[in-house]
């Protein structure tokens, strides 16, 4: 299949840097994309977790926005380097999965990633399929081909080495073996989070060194949490799941301050450059941000529910925003040293509840509501600069400034 012509290519690297943090090497992409032919673009995630969150669309949407321009998909799932555990960022050892907990992690992705990939141009492949067949011999040859300096020169085994924290010799295999994977399936493009692009290059290196063309490296910046600073984390209780009920993505992304509106626009909307041009230009000509805030949480909701159900939960919004909340509600300000405040110190501290531990009893028995949307999640975060209305039990309410 024929694609792009030449005067399309500056259209097409525009799409495909959207958003992105680097490009290497741009000059060989231009190459690949003047043949006009479809691209293997390969991205892999670890089924470390059952449950995907925004945070982890971020290389899914870039995947869409490749396929929109005729390439092939090939979504890797480690199910045997996650047997590992990938050290990036990691301060100590990470603990392997079993084979099991890898095999029911891997069918909830493929269950949730055709929400937005297009499943004709997607090839789900699993990297136990040519890791396996290497055996002792073949893991061996693959270690040879790097030494401990040059592993070493990645950031997270340099501070762990310095300060004497373990680095096990099993870790220095991830790189290795994530780079072999773009040599079996000869991918054309690889992408991966910032955090990633030791071991992306690597796949350059070992493709290299196989007599293959080399892929070329496309990274994308990690997405902030809700709390505006963290990555988007389950732990931390800043993030937003793909299988959360309509009306929750719908809050949680209407909560977000208007200044992350935009990076989360430029990273998980489907919109065209145009498009958010112009929302920017509305919002210095007078418009109100919130209108597109709306906008974009119905795509988003849309994207992973339908239509209908964004449209409803936007009703339920406006609804709550509105409805079951007292004309007279007392206004308080709670000023906090950092950026972000846990949900129970911020009930505390606006006189709602007389300890942190009275407030996540309440959470734990359904009895807290933010802007009329019952949170269940202990953990949750609030960042500085939101404002909120929250309700303890039936009768306690107040409207709350995070300063």
């Amino acid at each position: 299949m024929q694609l792009n012509t030449i005067t399309n290519l500056e259209a097409s690297l525009a799409i495909i840097k959207r958003g992105s943090e680097e490009l290497l090497i741009e000059a060989e992409l231009m190459e690949k994309l003047k043949k006009g032919q479809p691209l293997r673009i390969k991205a892999g995630f670890d089924p470390t977790a059952p449950d995907l969150h925004l945070g982890h669309t971020v290389l899914i949407n870039k995947l869409h926005q490749f396929q929109d321009l005729g390439h092939q998909v090939l979504f890797l799932i480690g199910d045997f380097t996650g047997m590992i555990g990938d050290p990036t960022g990691k301060s100590t050892t990470r603990p392997p999965l079993t084979k099991e907990q890898v095999a029911e992690n891997a069918k909830s992705y493929a269950a949730q990633v055709f929400k937005i990939l297009d499943e004709s141009k997607t090839e789900i492949v699993f990297n136990s399929t040519w890791l396996e067949p290497l055996g002792a011999a073949g893991m061996l040859k693959l270690a040879a081909s790097h030494t401990v300096a040059r592993m070493l020169e990645r950031d997270d085994f340099t501070k762990r080495f310095k300060s004497n924290q373990p680095i096990a010799i099993h870790e220095f295999m991830y790189p290795l073996l994530q780079g072999y994977d773009s040599v079996a399936l000869k991918a054309d493009v690889e992408l991966g989070g910032t955090d990633q692009k030791f071991n992306l290059l690597m796949g350059r290196e070992l493709q290299k060194q196989a007599g293959i063309s080399q892929q070329c490296v496309l990274t994308m910046p990690l997405l902030e949490g809700l709390d505006g600073v963290n990555k988007m984390s389950k732990s931390l209780g800043n993030y937003i799941g793909i299988n959360e009920a309509p009306e929750i993505i719908f809050a949680k992304l209407m909560s977000i301050n208007d200044e992350l509106m935009w990076r989360y626009i430029e990273l998980l909307s489907f919109a065209s450059i145009e498009t958010i041009a112009q929302y920017k230009s509305d919002v210095v000509n007078g418009a109100n941000p919130r209108d597109i805030k709306v906008r974009f949480a119905q795509e988003i909701v849309a994207r992973f529910h339908s239509r209908s159900a964004a449209e409803q939960a936007l009703l339920d919004f406006q609804t709550r925003s509105k409805g079951g909340i007292p004309d007279e509600v007392p206004e308080v300000t709670v000023t906090i040293e950092g950026e972000t405040i846990g949900i129970a110190q911020l009930l505390k501290l606006a006189n709602l509840v007389e300890s942190s531990s009275e407030a996540l009893r309440a959470v734990d028995q359904g009895g807290i509501k933010l802007d009329g949307v019952k949170i269940t999640d202990r953990g949750l975060k609030l960042t500085k600069g939101a404002s909120l209305v929250a309700q303890v039990g039936k009768r306690k309410f107040a409207r709350i400034a995070i300063a």
